[in-house]
């Protein structure tokens, strides 16, 4: 990783960068690193490329759902039939489920040690070849304990790539269409399981053959393949680059996502702001008095710390964020949506069209939030789902405890009104707000950290559904509505704003807060914060151009 140079500060000074305005990076090395796409072409790419990588995430989730009553695949794994002579069956019917949240744990909390090591791109193919195994190991199974095995190897490179994608399609996109961007990539998980879910209905006729659940299983190996080899022909992190010294390719990269020269201002002040995070964070931005330099912490540690970068502060609202997603429910339905409908009387097949429906109309409401995540805000999308999910928890519970077939119809009907109020509010936030919310320095270990919340709770709420079902019924629906009741007042009081921002910006938001003792959250909603990179915006990060001589200049080379 690059340097200061030899000259660091003396640790009883306060912090000053030598920040020179009219330096530019030196521009012979970056024709050099001159990128094929450009604009529009490399966004489009950049989110093609991520958007898989969320078709395979949801693809994966949802494919289980109808598989779990397949006539071949009770066959081969009797141990998920759930009857009355083996009541204690839905606790392995769960497990084998719940298991593949596991792999995912492990990968996302891996990516702690390799992904600021490896980089967004190798990260991202790694979990992608592994996934790869670990689908074929699925699809070749014949016994329950291989398909176990199985679904952690595949949760594993899942989990690499979940928590990987989003910081590095974050990094590459403007703070503008940062928001848009990436809940397309949320809309893509619910078009993977609508995909998942049709092609389950598609071959539960091939009833006298186990490519009934090999083939489901198997199909999501080409996601994988288009997934890696579409990565090669994309940049890295400009980000990345920065922090490891690669100055001149990180402007190749700036330049091209904005189609812009090299030279030309608005491309020199992006860079600068990303030069001066990374400053900051290995100089350490903390308060000044506490005389440190954060290069004798390691980044682990530095999850730790508060002071101008607030960096617990900002770590525990990504992993908070990413807990609120799975204690919602929703995977009440991504993976039982079919025994769910069976559990309001209503036939195999009709069961299977009616969570095929279910799912298909999961991804066209996700479309909203694409069009509002900009407009309207993080906070108020959080605020209106879990709300509406809250309300819907109720009602469900309420007509749970009722008998007759109107109940069971109403019960149907809101079951995709509690996938819209999420689609909305929930689906793609959790993959964006992490990433936003924290500093270039520990942006890799604290979405690690996050997602990790993200499969660990996934693992407790998938593991408890099929028991708490078979002993409270209607109950667990209760249990539901309290949990998304409590996440207004967090959401409300706690999470700051972040659209509109840059990543940087965020920096200067959380420092100035500190400055003044006030809450993130009120100074995020102001109008007049000054921009990263600005002189206004240095003297809140602690940055005073200028006065003290660094070997800085030497890492552009």
């Amino acid at each position: 990783m690059s340097t200061l140079g030899t000259n660091d500060p003396d640790p009883s000074d306060n912090l000053q960068i030598v920040h020179d305005r009219a330096e530019h990076p030196p521009g012979h090395d970056v024709p050099t690193h001159t990128l094929s796409l450009r604009g529009r072409k490399l966004t489009v790419s950049l989110a093609f490329v991520a958007g898989t990588g969320f078709t395979l995430f949801g693809y994966d989730q949802g494919v289980m759902s109808a598989l779990l009553t397949a006539g071949q695949f009770e066959k081969v794994f009797p141990q998920v039939v759930v009857d009355s002579s083996h009541p204690n069956h839905a606790t392995l019917q769960s497990f084998v489920v719940a298991i593949y949240e596991v792999g995912c744990l492990i990968g996302a909390l891996s990516n702690l040690w390799v992904g600021d090591l490896l980089g967004r791109r190798r990260t991202i193919v790694s979990g992608g070849c592994i996934m790869i195994i670990g689908a074929i190991l699925q699809a070749t199974s014949y016994s329950y304990v291989q398909l176990v095995v199985a679904r952690i190897v595949t949760g594993l490179g899942n989990g690499l790539n979940t928590s990987t994608v989003p910081s590095y399609h974050a990094e590459c996109s403007p703070a503008a269409k940062r928001g848009s961007l990436i809940m397309i990539e949320g809309s893509l998980i619910t078009f993977g399981i609508m995909i998942s879910c049709w092609v389950d209905f598609a071959l539960y006729w091939a009833s006298g053959s186990s490519a009934q659940w090999r083939v489901p299983i198997a199909l999501q190996i080409v996601l994988a393949l288009i997934m890696v080899f579409g990565i090669g022909f994309l940049p890295e992190s400009p980000r990345w680059l920065v922090k490891h010294g690669r100055n001149a390719e990180a402007v190749a990269v700036i330049s091209a996502l904005e189609d812009k020269p090299s030279s030309d201002p608005e491309v020199q002040r992006t860079y600068h702001a990303i030069r001066e995070a990374v400053q900051v964070e290995e100089l350490g931005s903390q308060d000044h008095d506490t005389k440190q330099k954060s290069g004798s912490r390691s980044q682990l540690s530095e999850l730790l710390t508060g002071g101008r970068s607030q960096n617990f502060r900002r770590a525990s609202l990504g992993v908070i964020n990413q807990c609120f997603q799975q204690i919602t429910g929703i995977n009440l339905i991504t993976y039982y949506a079919t025994l769910l409908f069976q559990r309001l009387g209503l036939s195999d097949v009709t069961s299977r069209v009616i969570a095929a429906a279910n799912g298909t109309e999961y991804f066209l409401a996700s479309l909203i939030a694409i069009f509002l995540i900009d407009r309207v805000g993080r906070r108020k999308l959080m605020l209106f789902g879990a709300v509406g999910q809250c309300l819907t928890m109720v009602l469900l519970a309420v007509l749970g405890s009722v008998k007759g077939s109107g109940a069971q119809v109403v019960s149907s009907v809101l079951l995709f009104v509690f996938n819209s109020f999420f689609a909305v509010g929930w689906l793609g936030m959790t993959w964006l707000y992490p990433a936003e919310i924290v500093g270039l320095r520990i942006r890799a270990p604290a979405n690690a950290l996050s997602t990790a919340s993200n499969w660990i709770f996934n693992f407790m709420v998938v593991m408890v559904t099929g028991p708490s079902f078979n002993d409270i019924s209607w109950g667990t629906y209760i249990v539901f509505a309290a949990l998304n009741a409590f996440i207004v007042p967090i959401v409300y009081f706690f999470f700051p704003e972040t659209a509109g921002r840059s990543l940087e910006d965020m920096d200067v938001i959380f420092a100035l807060a500190y400055i003044e003792g006030v809450s993130p959250v009120t100074v995020s909603l102001r109008k007049d914060l000054p921009l990263a990179g600005s002189p206004e915006a240095d003297r809140i990060l602690g940055i005073q151009p200028g006065a003290v001589t660094s070997g800085r200049n030497s890492g552009d080379q």
